[in-house]
């Protein structure tokens, strides 16, 4: 029963530096732009000018 007087205190302070974590990112807007980033993904190619396709084309 001794251990209980390190577990409790440790896990009480483990679980408020976890809520600490998420309140600090809701607050620095983290989860602002939910889709901005997937579609940031598929956009970011570069345009290919026509003399840049290989002739003849692969198959």
């Amino acid at each position: 029963m001794n251990v209980l007087v390190i577990l409790i205190p440790v896990s009480v302070l483990l679980g408020s530096a976890g809520l600490a974590a998420c309140l600090w990112t809701l607050r620095s807007g983290q989860y602002d732009d939910l889709e901005g980033d997937a579609a940031r993904i598929l956009l970011d190619d570069e345009p290919q000018d026509e003399g840049d396709v290989p002739w003849p084309p692969a198959t």
